[in-house]
Parts: structure tokens; sequence; C-alpha cells
């Protein structure tokens, strides 16, 4: 009896080892894609606009206006709920609109940079007092899919470098589903 036990041994083990490493399999792929679908697939590749973080952030012309933008091009915003201490885009709207987190920077732009801490207790991006977001419909940089949409309560402008959004200027229009 013994004898056979030993013997199974070794394939029992084989087989939880198989067992782990599927289950761990499984495991990385669900994060991997939870991450990506609520954050909008944070890398640094550029690929995302939840990328926008602390640091450098840059400018470019979208649709005949000068905004501002992450330092991988992607187009930020601002959600008019907000106020100059208080971000109102939290949960699954902070999931669509990722905010720009810690302090931040842009050479030659005229402005005051800032920060405010969210509810979660961490630290968001402002320019001119307003918070600073991108916009998870944004897929590549370049783009300002969510200028002039009104969702999740309240309207969302590009940031121009003037800290103001350009009256009616959206190359979307209107839309739902963020």
């Amino acid at each position: 009896m013994i004898r056979s036990l030993t013997r199974l041994n070794p394939l029992r083990m084989l087989l939880a080892l198989l067992a782990v490493a599927a289950a761990a399999a499984v495991l990385a792929a669900c994060s991997s894609s939870a991450t990506s679908s609520s954050s909008g697939g944070g890398s640094s590749s550029g690929g995302s606009p939840a990328a926008a973080t602390a640091g450098s952030l840059k400018t470019a012309t979208i649709g005949g206006a000068t905004v501002l933008t992450s330092a991988s091009g992607f187009t930020l915003y601002s959600f008019a709920p907000d106020t100059s201490t208080t971000s109102n885009c939290n949960g699954t709207c902070a999931q669509n609109w990722p905010p720009v987190t810690g302090p931040a920077t842009a050479s030659g732009v005229t402005g005051t940079f800032g920060t405010i801490k969210r509810a979660d207790g961490s630290v968001q991006a402002t320019f001119d007092g307003h918070p600073l977001y991108t916009f998870a419909g944004d897929t590549a940089p370049g783009q300002n899919k969510g200028n002039g949409l009104n969702v999740n309560g309240g309207l969302w402008h590009e940031i121009t470098t003037s800290g103001t959004a350009p009256a009616g200027s959206s190359s979307s229009g209107s839309g739902g589903g963020y």
C-alpha cells in the first residue's frame, strides 16, 4: 500500500503543478484584461490615454485649436462640474476619463499648473484651476473625441492653452456610452 501511494505522489504532484500553472496563467490574463478595460490600457508605449501621468505635458493643434496634451500626445480635458479644488469624476467616470496624476508642467504654456487631492487620496494635476483628464475613447494621439460630450453629469471640453475650451469645436459631436 505504501509503495502504491509513493508511486502516485509524483504523478499527483505533476498534476497539481500543472493545475497551479494553468490557474496562474488564467489569473494573469484576467488581471491584464481588467486593467486594460478599466483604465484604457495603461501602458507606457503611448498607445493609451491612461499613460498620462505626472511630468511634462505638451501642446498640439487639433481641429484648429492648440490644446494641452499628455506627453504621448493624448488630448487633455476638463469636466464642467469640477471645481478648482474638487474632482467630481470618480468610479466608472474616472475609468472612462482617467485623471492625469501628479504635478505636471508644459514648456512654453502660459497658465497655472497645480494639483488637487482626489477622493481616493491620489493627486491629480490641474491647469488654471481645472482638474485634468484624458479620455478612454481617444485611441490615438491627436484625437479629441471627448470634446463637447455631455456625459457623467456634465460637459467635457478639451483644454486649450488659454485654459478655456473653444466654443463648439468637437470632432465627434455628442455621444454616449462613456
